[in-house]
């Protein structure tokens, strides 16, 4: 038996694939299935089984269409209920793969409350477990992705659901859907994989043994939830078109459509040195998709700008995997339209600004960042939040606002919606908050 894991970085989730005996069976996987089905083709596999442990409230599903391109078998927990042809997966009620291979669903609820983890056996020995949403390395999935009034009876049911999988052997290896850098987890899960004894001895969670107390710990301090997410289980319920072309046309910038939202993805320097006003910043990377996502209207048209040779692909497979297929091009010469800019500072030059009279400052960390240090005297704003809520009323468009993140990428991002409502944007560019806090912790001391 072999499990072949493939990380989506962006979105903190994982894909596997099980081989055993010429047979394979795909578990959570993600819109862009090509790449699953070129690993199972490598190792000249079969696809038996395409298992679902939920419907995802992070990513829009390629289970479907894997099991229509394939003829495999598409699995799903009972009580999910999705408007396609599917086979039920019931509580305890093991699924035969031939040659020694079983799978038995395990009643998981919690995360979501149709949520089914799956226990791999092979000759009727477990061998491995596929936890979904549920246990996780270090963590749990997060109960309060349906909304706080049910936050607190999934919580619970959690618990049940951890202990249920923490009773399994210990030599069992646990392969979770979420980790790290997923909304879905509800605390900072780290590893990918791991085993059932190693969480009984590490993950904090399973030495909670009361359900209310569980339930306090993950309601505790909820993360943020992308705006993409309310759209995700609907669409996985209804069923999810096939993956679109991620070849779009080239375009000038005298033919942008008017209903377009222009999103940048070059690099934030080159950004910074000239970017089309109005335009969103968001520079390519393994999370564009999520930021895409949050910061824009749902499936509004989109045409993206690109350096010359720069991959705009990338950037329509990560909406896509969130299910927007709205790109209806790329910019790749803006000309002299880039009259828009915004200033970049390394943490020195940051740091001195910060301190002059009048300086006013925007931290567009998330709470919980913010929690764990502040910066004195920063108007305080999530990003997101700089779109939903408007830019903060205390600042003062006829002064320049120094932005900071974590790192300089959300920094950047804060950078062309502040210019848009027509502030002076100063970047703090390869450091954050917590930089300029010990920065003028020592300039305070010496």
């Amino acid at each position: 038996m072999e499990i072949v894991s493939f990380r989506t970085p962006g979105l903190g989730d994982q894909t596997y694939l099980l081989t055993h005996e010429g047979k394979g069976v795909l578990v959570d996987p993600q819109r862009d299935i090509d790449r699953f089905l070129r690993a199972a083709a490598e190792r000249d596999v079969e696809l038996r089984f395409v298992l679902e442990t939920h419907l995802h409230n992070d990513y829009v599903s390629g289970g479907e269409q894997a099991a229509l391109r394939t003829g495999a078998e598409l699995v799903l927990p009972a009580a999910a209920a999705p408007a396609y042809p599917h086979t039920p997966a019931f509580h305890l009620e093991d699924i035969e793969g031939g040659d020694g291979l079983s799978l038995r669903p395990v009643h998981t609820p919690g995360h979501t409350p149709e949520h089914t983890s799956y226990l791999v056996l092979i000759e009727g020995e477990p061998v491995a477990v596929f936890s979904g949403g549920s246990l996780l390395v270090a963590s749990a999935g997060r109960p309060d992705l349906l909304g706080m009034a049910r936050a607190r009876t999934l919580a619970r049911l959690q618990h049940g659901s951890l202990r249920r999988l923490a009773a399994l052997p210990p030599e069992v290896g646990l392969f979770p859907t979420h980790g790290e850098g997923s909304f879905c987890s509800a605390s900072g899960a780290g590893r990918y994989t791991s085993t059932i004894g190693e969480e009984m001895r590490s993950n904090p969670l399973l030495a909670i043994e009361d359900a209310e107390q569980l339930a306090d710990e993950l309601l505790a301090a909820p993360m943020p939830i992308p705006a993409f997410y309310r759209y995700m289980g609907p669409a996985n319920t209804l069923g999810v078109p096939p993956m679109p072309s991620v070849g779009v046309p080239e375009l000038a910038v005298a033919d942008l459509p008017e209903d377009a939202r222009v999103v940048d993805i070059r690099p934030r320097e080159r950004q910074a040195d000239g970017f089309l006003p109005g335009s969103v910043g968001i520079e390519l990377g393994a999370d564009f998709g999520s930021w895409a996502g949050w910061l824009l209207p749902y499936r509004s048209p989109i045409v993206l700008v690109a350096e010359p040779g720069q991959d705009a692909g990338e950037a329509v497979t990560q909406l896509a995997q969130i299910g927007v297929d709205t790109v209806r091009g790329v910019v790749r010469d803006l000309g002299p339209a880039a009259t828009a800019t915004f200033e970049r500072l390394d943490l020195a030059a940051f740091t001195a600004r910060t301190a002059q009279p009048g300086a006013q400052v925007l931290d567009v960390r998330m709470p919980n960042e913010r929690q764990a240090v502040r910066l004195e005297g920063a108007v305080e704003r999530f990003l997101p939040d700089l779109v939903t809520d408007g830019v903060p009323a205390e600042l003062d468009r006829e002064r320049p606002v120094l932005v900071a993140c974590g790192s300089g990428r959300r920094a950047a991002i804060a950078a062309t919606l502040l210019a848009a409502a027509g502030y002076t944007p100063v970047a703090l560019d390869g450091a954050g908050v917590p930089d300029v806090v010990a920065t003028l912790r020592t300039r305070r001391a010496a």
